[in-house]
């Protein structure tokens, strides 16, 4: 089966697809209010990727491409944010996750996220480090990964 990532359209059934995930919230709920005002159907675009399994959308993610502010990542004036990385419970350990990411990781761009409890494997996995010592979100820096294929 040909699984990519696509960027989700907002529409009624794409909404409606977001509630079967646990991470539904207020973004949603805004992104709702947002298509029943100007009824828009298929043509917004969102900060949601996702995978369908056949007619499904089994995995998605949110991303936002930040401006680095705060300066935290040395060399990198931007970086992507990936929020509600979710993959469906039937749809796990099928590749998506890793799939969702790799897609992330295209940007080529250094990428922060706050994994959820328990998910601190996959993410050390996919080589993302603590951002500091007492830190709870993970950074990915394509930099970093460079240099340690190399040595």
């Amino acid at each position: 089966m040909g699984l990519k990532v696509e960027n989700l359209k907002m529409n009624f059934k794409t909404i409606e697809e977001f509630k079967s995930f646990k991470e539904y919230g207020l973004e949603e709920l805004s992104m709702l209010e947002e298509l029943e005002i100007s009824m828009v159907e298929d043509n917004t675009t969102s900060p949601f990727y996702g995978i369908y399994y056949g007619d499904r959308l089994a995995a998605r993610m949110c991303l936002y491409v930040r401006e680095d502010k705060l300066n935290l990542i040395p060399a990198s004036e931007k970086y992507v944010e990936i929020w509600k990385l979710e993959v469906l419970p039937e749809f796990q350990k099928k590749g998506l996750g890793l799939l969702l990411v790799e897609f992330a990781k295209s940007f080529n761009l250094p990428i922060m996220t706050k994994p959820r409890v328990k998910s601190q494997p996959f993410w050390k996995k996919m080589s993302f480090v603590p951002v500091s010592e007492n830190s709870s979100r993970l950074l990915w820096d394509p930099n970093a990964v460079d240099t340690q294929k190399i040595s």
